[in-house]
């Protein structure tokens, strides 16, 4: 749990910090059982669906889960939020941080799209809502130097409104404890201090009704916010709040402190896709299946020992999100442009009151940095890659040549022509996004290798990517947990697509417990699956006698080998296929679940 800061407001008890973050963790500090919920920037279209899973006897596994619809993030998109939070300032912030983009609100914006030069181009004009604003032009945060107006069509190219809105309460955040932190220097009074978070709350309550109404000069998401601050208060001391203070250092601490917590849900989504894998591997711990290599028949394996492989991987990936949280969670704000603040900021005690658990340790290199933005995308990269691989097995073991297993309803789609047909597109789909994801990664990694030293805007196109990995891992967790908990097993199916030459090697394995080296052994079992082959007769049909004309060590225990549970349970190592060695997996895997809670 993070701590709770001492932002103080002089006519409440409660400090703003303990509203903000109560209405931010009140509702994820436990990992659901089968599916998290939790919807951002989503038009919500609720369906729940109760599915009774499996093949495995006396299996009831029950699973809910919420269909989201995910809406543009332009800015012309109006935002709307809800909470049951008590707390008004607890409402506004926890809304804000389950906002939903809601088609049916009237728009604060209206779009023109008209083309212009061969392309397509966007203006945006205030239609509604309170905004207040004085006439006039809204001031820039920026242009005391500039003679001459900006072109319309670079307005456009430049502005960032657009999509880094959704960090606007993180934004607002990160301003009130740097208000409090320029009262501690004395640059501005505790009064002073008091009427921006004054004004700062009122800025956010706006962003909450949906009255926060955008200007063509709001730039992004901090010109906007400090633009509404100097509307709703003294403007000379709402003026004050920049001082020290850069975009540079800004953007960098919003972007940490927004996606530290997404990824707190994306790292408990997670969590429930191995929490699904672990209960059905438990319970349906008695199904054997064929073990692949280069996809064709191998060895015997238990159904769950298949699944626990790719929660291995799963648990991994929650490793590496687990180490990569801190390097996000370091704070860039006190850095200013890129010199640092000369007005004695304590960057110590505003990274306490911010929740991060460290500065960074150089000033140009703090408004530099997006390497925890590349380490998110590569996570996430690395975390499809391996859904997909667990997708492809899936697609391939519920097609009808195999049919051992069967998608559910809920995550599946019929063919327009063809009415028999059952596609597994949600698997298909996990499998494109894993490729997409990857080209996402890539692209940042472009967009960064060429820039010099401290902030440049390029960083400014490496968002839309980030917001988008956000939401993919979102979506993607999330059905693919669905996808698990959901499908239906065929352990008839399973079982006859055993086939006994699956265990030549425990044909092998039986001569060198008479004694004979296992190289010897290997080729005498080749010479066993030639003769069935010649025989035109399965490998266990084989007679002693014909066995013994390859070796005079077979024997008539030899029989008992002709087992494919046998020889599953054959494999009684730590890690192995065995009932006793997979329980185990599960019993460790949903121990590290919980001591890393």
């Amino acid at each position: 749990m993070m701590k709770k800061p001492s932002f103080t407001n002089s006519s409440t008890t409660t400090t703003w910090k303990e509203e903000i973050m109560l209405a931010s963790t009140s509702s994820t500090t436990t990992t659901p059982s089968i599916i998290a919920q939790h919807h951002r920037d989503q038009q919500q279209r609720t369906t729940t669906t109760t599915t009774r899973v499996g093949g495995g006897k006396g299996l009831q596994h029950t699973y809910h889960h919420q269909i989201s619809k995910r809406r543009g993030a332009g800015i012309a998109t109006v935002v709307s939020y809800s909470s049951s939070s008590s707390s008004s300032l607890a409402k506004v912030v926890g809304g804000f941080r389950n906002k939903t983009n809601s088609s049916s609100s009237s728009s604060l914006f209206t779009t023109d799209n008209t083309k212009r030069g061969g392309r397509e181009t966007m203006t945006t004009r205030a239609t509604g809502g309170d905004g207040g604003a004085p006439g006039g032009e809204p001031k820039k945060l920026w242009g005391g130097a500039f003679s001459e107006k900006i072109d319309p069509l670079m307005e456009k190219f430049n502005e960032s409104l657009s999509f880094d809105r959704r960090m606007a309460l993180e934004d607002i955040e990160g301003s009130i404890g740097y208000a409090s932190a320029l009262a501690r220097t004395g640059i501005i009074t505790e009064e002073e201090r008091n009427e921006i978070h004054k004004g700062l709350k009122k800025v956010l309550e706006e962003w909450q009704s949906d009255a926060f109404v955008a200007k063509e000069g709001d730039e992004d998401i901090h010109t906007a916010n400090e633009r509404r601050l100097c509307e709703v208060i003294d403007s000379n001391i709402g003026g004050k709040l920049h001082t020290g203070r850069s975009r540079n250092d800004q953007v960098a601490t919003d972007t940490r402190m927004w996606l530290r917590k997404e990824l707190t849900v994306l790292r408990k989504y997670l969590r429930t896709l191995i929490e699904v894998a672990i209960d059905r591997a438990e319970k349906e711990v008695d199904h054997v299946m064929p073990g692949f290599t280069h996809l064709q028949s191998a060895q015997t394996v238990r159904f769950s020992h298949w699944l626990l492989s790719h929660a291995a991987a799963w648990q991994r990936d929650d490793m590496r999100l687990k180490d990569l949280m801190p390097r996000v969670n370091t704070m860039p704000l006190g850095s200013g442009a890129l010199a640092g603040n000369p007005f004695g900021v304590d960057r110590q005690l505003l990274a306490k009151d911010l929740n991060f658990e460290r500065v960074c340790p150089n000033s140009m290199d703090a408004v530099s940095d997006r390497d925890f933005v590349i380490e998110t995308m590569f996570w996430a990269s690395m975390t499809l890659m391996h859904i997909s691989r667990w997708s492809e097995d899936l697609i391939v073991y519920s097609s009808q040549q195999f049919g051992m297993m069967q998608m559910s309803d809920a995550y599946s789609t019929g063919s327009s022509l063809m009415p028999q047909k059952k596609n597994p597109d949600a698997l298909e789909l996990l499998r494109g996004k894993a490729g997409r994801q990857i080209g996402t990664l890539t692209g940042l990694l472009c967009i960064l290798k060429g820039t010099p030293t401290t902030y440049n805007k390029d960083f400014q196109e490496g968002w839309l990517g980030m917001f988008e990995t956000v939401d993919t891992m979102s979506d993607c967790l999330q059905i693919a947990a669905g996808c698990l908990a959901t499908m239906k097993l065929n352990p008839e199916k399973m079982k006859s697509s055993l086939v006994a030459e699956m265990l030549a090697t425990d044909l092998a394995e039986y001569l060198v417990r008479k004694g004979m080296p296992f190289r010897e052994t290997h080729h005498i079992s080749g010479a066993a699956v030639k003769l069935a082959v010649d025989k035109k007769v399965p490998l266990d049909q084989l007679t002693v006698d014909d066995l013994k004309s390859i070796c005079d060590k077979f024997e008539d225990d030899v029989a008992e080998i002709w087992s494919y549970e046998k020889s599953a349970e054959s494999r009684d190592t730590e890690g192995g296929t065995s009932r006793r060695s997979v329980l185990e997996q599960c019993a460790k895997l949903r121990a590290y679940l919980k001591e890393t809670e």
